[in-house]
């Protein structure tokens, strides 16, 4: 059976960082683009970044740029988010999925959801 599980979220306050992490099975992770979503309180699910399989590309959300990374480890077969400056704004269930990643003729970078479904995620809640 082929699973993605994200975990390493928590409470933290505002200014705080967190490494979030999606551990596979049943899948390479490196042969696939892999993206980091979440769903805030009442919303919708938002992609926030992503790493891309041919050559390692990263993408980030505008709210999210310059405080996060991804980034990944094939012989651990897991990806990372490190998210740092963490914002209220920030809080919500966070997932990683298989995903397309690019970006927009204008730039905007887009993160959307490939194979799979949303699993149980981890929890981030950033106090102020």
């Amino acid at each position: 059976e082929v699973q993605l599980q994200a975990s390493g979220g928590g409470l933290v306050q505002a200014g705080g960082s967190l490494r979030l992490s999606c551990a596979a099975s049943g899948l390479t992770l490196s042969d696939y683009d892999i993206g980091w979503f979440r769903q805030a309180p009442g919303k919708g699910y938002e992609g926030v970044s992503c790493i891309g399989a041919v050559d390692g590309s990263t993408y980030f959300v505008d709210s999210v740029k310059g405080r996060f990374t991804i980034s990944s480890d094939n012989a651990k077969n897991t990806v990372y988010l490190q998210m740092n400056s963490l914002k209220p704004e920030d809080t919500g269930v966070y997932y990683c999925r298989r995903a397309d990643c690019g970006s927009t003729t204008d730039g905007a970078v887009v993160v959307i959801p490939t194979w799979g479904s949303w699993g149980w995620g981890t929890q981030v809640t950033v106090s102020s």
